[in-house]
């Protein structure tokens, strides 16, 4: 376990070094943490590129100040761990709420993107995704974590993934409900801070080559979300996943995995 302090805040973060002109970063979604990648992040490594993981600020294994915080303040974060690793350019990788974190960081450092690849992400919110995430900052606590993890269950992933894989659910639903309590008092001011998700004015200004990916029935954050972003961001394209909820990593890895892989790939040195 390695931890890097920014202002008198301790990041967690997992770092494998490799080749200075490719390094890959992933950004996790919301309720997960730095070990939501371990299906990915083994085969950028063993390709030889330098791979980066960390938790957000308010995320399990990181500090969790009072908040709500911005995206900015991830931004700087980020920026601040990028340079004590002494790493320039990066291709970002980042779900759902990592994928809001990564646009911002490409709008905000445009120079420090070689690629970027959003999955099952936004960029403004509609009234049912506030209704949503509202929903979440009642029930974060420990005494409803299991009505929280329940309550967003059908929102994450597809019918037909709930339908065969009620005892993975299960198992996770235990293991949500054993988490500490500072943990849902992280997500009670992630929640808030993802409430102030404002971006898509400025997607126009991100220079870099983007994949934008989403489930086609994800429900948190439908696909009229990613076509928005692909849209807006000028060198982009957008790749809909048949049969697929809001949490992609976990419901077609695979597939996921060849679609990053090869794009990030295509755009390193």
């Amino acid at each position: 376990m390695a931890f890097f302090t920014v202002q008198d805040l301790r990041l967690y973060y997992e770092w494998t070094r490799g080749d200075p002109e490719r390094t890959v970063v992933f950004l996790n979604g919301v309720m997960t943490t730095a070990s939501s990648w371990e299906l990915y992040a083994p085969l950028w490594a063993e390709a030889g590129w330098g791979v980066l993981l960390h938790d957000f600020r308010g995320q399990l294994q990181s500090d969790k100040p009072p908040g709500p915080y911005t995206f900015g303040q991830h931004v700087q974060d980020l920026a601040a761990l990028l340079d004590c690793l002494e790493v320039g350019k990066v291709h970002l990788i980042g779900t759902s709420y990592g994928g809001e974190v990564a646009l911002h960081f490409a709008v905000e450092h445009p120079q420090r993107v070689s690629s970027l690849c959003v999955i099952d992400s936004a960029s403004e919110l509609d009234a049912l995704l506030e209704a949503f995430v509202r929903s979440w900052a009642l029930l974060a606590s420990p005494a409803t974590a299991r009505e929280l993890y329940w309550a967003a269950i059908p929102s994450l992933y597809s019918s037909r993934f709930i339908r065969a894989n009620q005892r993975f659910l299960e198992e996770r639903a235990e293991t949500f409900a054993a988490l500490p309590e500072d943990y849902f008092t992280g997500q009670r001011w992630l929640y808030e801070t993802f409430l102030g998700l404002n971006v898509t004015g400025r997607l126009a200004e991100i220079p870099c080559p983007a994949l934008v990916v989403c489930g086609e029935e994800d429900l948190l954050k439908p696909p009229h979300f990613s076509r928005l972003i692909a849209e807006r961001i000028p060198a982009s394209q957008l790749v809909l996943l048949p049969g697929c909820g809001h949490v992609a990593i976990f419901e077609q890895p695979e597939t996921l995995k060849s679609l990053l892989f090869g794009f990030t790939g295509r755009y390193s040195r």
